[in-house]
């Protein structure tokens, strides 16, 4: 919180929460000079806000009695939306703030609620639990995102200081073409003109950002998802499956991670493409190329994809996948109380 207007309304916050502060108080919670605090009061004044000056070894500044922020008008229907938004938005990583800044801005969305909606909606949130357990997601800098998100709008370059993942620092200059939210990270994607080529980066990792004079034009029909989506397939895991499943290429990517999976279609031309005396012309399969860690997981996915497929690689694949179907069919045979 840099800016003065942000540490006025932060100063306002303090105050409404009751009580004299001193000015000593008030300036090592801001994070500002005695004097500053001072020079802030007189802008609260000016928009009409009663502080009061109180005098003597414990005097300070306070809100005048009664006062409160006149009632945020929203109906039931909004304020649900608001404060499910920002629970949710957090858990999901949508929100890039910090988990007491998250919890501030509820507060305060509560504080200014008619007493009877707020009732109703603190009822719900203590009740409402979340299938979806919360997880630790890379969260960038709130300044970052948005100072990216306005360069993308306006189709201003940036200058970046980025850390790789394995640590190496760069400097380098980015049309940003579009922002991408993946799996609880935030991606920016874009044109690096120092390679010449379009590059994906994470939030998290960027250092600094600035924006530079200039602008620059987005590719027609660039689409910022697809092009992250890809970017993060391409990157190298541990093994590299290829796969032909029987399918349209729509229904098996809906069922299968588009950050690790890529699906393309085969030519329509059986002699170049045989499919190993599986049903179906050549156009009704689509080859898969899939990255895992494990090849464990990789059986599993293929179980949930629950189509017809053709292992072309790695061989050691087919290992796991009958040691799956082993398992599967141990547990469908079992009992009630066959623990054997």
């Amino acid at each position: 919180m840099t800016r003065p207007t942000a540490r006025v309304l932060a100063l306002l916050e303090i105050l409404q929460a009751g009580g004299t502060r001193t000015v000593s108080d008030l300036a090592d919670r801001l994070g500002v000079d005695e004097r500053t605090v001072r020079r802030y009061i007189d802008h609260l004044i000016d928009l009409e806000v009663p502080v009061r000056s109180v005098r003597g070894r414990y005097g300070g500044y306070r809100l005048a009695p009664g006062y409160r922020m006149p009632p945020l008008m929203l109906t039931d229907e909004e304020a649900l939306a608001v404060l499910l938004g920002l629970v949710v938005g957090r858990r999901a990583g949508l929100v890039t703030t910090s988990v007491a800044a998250m919890e501030s801005a509820a507060a305060k969305v509560r504080r200014v609620l008619p007493e009877a909606l707020g009732r109703r909606l603190e009822a719900l949130l203590a009740t409402t639990e979340f299938t979806t357990p919360a997880r630790r997601v890379a969260t960038p800098e709130t300044g970052v995102l948005l100072m990216l998100a306005e360069a993308a709008r306006h189709r201003r370059p940036v200058a970046l200081g980025y850390q790789a993942w394995n640590g190496r620092r760069s400097e380098r200059t980015v049309h940003p073409y579009g922002i991408v939210l993946h799996s609880g990270r935030w991606y920016v994607t874009g044109a690096d003109s120092d390679r010449g080529e379009v590059r994906t980066f994470r939030l998290d990792r960027i250092e600094t950002a600035t924006t530079l004079p200039g602008s620059f034009e987005v590719p027609e029909g660039f689409d910022p998802t697809a092009r992250v989506l890809s970017g993060l397939a391409a990157v190298p895991y541990l093994h590299e499956v290829s796969l032909r499943v029987q399918g349209t290429a729509e229904q098996v990517r809906s069922r299968l991670p588009a950050g690790i999976a890529t699906v393309h279609e085969l030519p329509a031309d059986p002699a170049t493409e045989a499919v190993h005396d599986l049903p179906g012309p050549a156009e009704d399969w689509v080859r898969v190329r899939l990255r895992a860690e494990r090849l464990d997981w990789a059986a599993a996915s293929l179980a949930w994809l629950d189509r017809p497929f053709v292992i072309e690689s790695p061989d050691a694949l087919r290992d796991h996948v009958h040691a799956l179907a082993r398992r599967l069919a141990t547990c469908a045979d079992a009992v009630t109380g066959d623990s054997s």
